[in-house]
């Protein structure tokens, strides 16, 4: 009797895939990975059984995609905002499926940060007065654009897109260089006999003195690096929040890790404000924005984070404070390091 049950319901499954399914034009196989269909839903991937081909069903998966972003996004963000601090307590403690986690939310709003930044920005006016080191600048402009075609060509699939975007950079940077001060009216920042420069880490003053050499080529090849290179914000960030709770038991870094994303993601979401802020032409807003906010958000999150008292989070902000510009410099001397080198 149990086998014949089993064939029957075999055989139902069969059948209900050989008439397209739950009566939806469902496959009897996933489209992704191939594995038999018993429901809507794959049971391996999770992908769902019918495939829409439809213009209208493409713009209904943005519409999802919006609103479930807004189950966790706009959860996530105003918690970031407002009270940092439980944010970064509560996904400690393993409420995870209501909030964006701290990478993913990091990437998207450093994403967003340059994205606004490259609407925002004016047009850098950089000349030289000296033909030879304008046409070396000029031959690395050529350079980039060169390089970018050549990765746009090798590039597939969704790597193509971002392609296209570095190509059409590269090729702007090239032609506002060629705009601006063709005439040589304006002089060059420094001459390589004016800049030198000495850290002890040759590599790096070459860097600098090269950076200061040929500045419209260098701020282009920052605004291009400075978000593929910003996870490097993070491993610099954490023995700098290691000191300030190092003699602490119960404290680890995984916990810092996560403060030091939340953090970052919320330092991005105010400079990308401050950039569309100074755009409008209020800068003294975008100024008070830059100097306020940081410090206010940081004792939140510090308070909050690690269940501190108001003063053990005073003496923490200011310390933090301290400890970001050494982690910017250190940011911004590696991204140059990198990307002009």
């Amino acid at each position: 009797m149990a086998m014949e049950l089993e064939a029957a319901g075999a055989l139902s499954v069969a059948e209900a895939g050989a008439h397209g399914g739950h009566g939806h034009g469902h496959a009897c196989t996933c489209a992704n990975c191939g594995a038999a269909l018993t429901g809507p839903f794959c049971h391996l991937c999770g992908q769902h059984a019918h495939v829409h081909k439809s213009l209208l069903h493409l713009g209904e998966e943005v519409l999802h995609g919006i609103l479930h972003f807004d189950a966790k996004g706009w959860r996530t963000i105003p918690m970031l905002v407002a009270r940092p601090g439980e944010l970064t307590r509560r996904y400690i403690d393993g409420q995870r499926t209501r909030f964006v986690s701290p990478l993913a939310l990091f990437l998207f709003l450093v994403f967003f940060l340059f994205f606004v930044a490259s609407l925002s920005s004016g047009t850098t006016r950089v000349t030289m007065s000296d033909p030879a080191a304008r046409a070396e600048a000029r031959a690395e402009f050529v350079q980039e654009v060169a390089q970018a075609k050549a990765a746009l060509r090798a590039a597939e699939g969704a790597g193509q897109a971002d392609a296209k975007a570095e190509l059409a950079g590269a090729e702007m940077a090239l032609a506002l260089f060629d705009k601006t001060g063709a005439d040589g009216s304006e002089r060059r920042w420094f001459t390589s006999n004016e800049f030198n420069m000495n850290t002890r880490w040759p590599a790096l003053d070459a860097a600098v003195k090269h950076a200061a050499e040929n500045p419209a080529l260098t701020i282009y090849k920052l605004k291009s690096s400075g978000a593929k290179f910003s996870f490097l914000l993070v491993p610099i960030s954490l023995p700098f929040l290691w000191l300030l709770f190092f003699w602490r038991r119960g404290v680890t870094m995984y916990d810092h890790a996560v403060f030091s994303l939340y953090s970052l993601s919320f330092m991005a979401l105010m400079f990308a404000l401050v950039f569309a802020i100074g755009a409008a032409g209020m800068g003294v807003v975008a100024g008070a924005v830059v100097l306020l906010a940081p410090p206010v958000h940081m004792f939140l999150q510090l308070r909050g984070a690690y269940a501190l008292s108001t003063g053990e989070a005073l003496w923490r902000t200011v310390a933090l404070l301290c400890m970001a510009g050494v982690v910017f410099l250190l940011y911004m001397a590696l991204v140059l390091l990198l990307s002009v080198a």
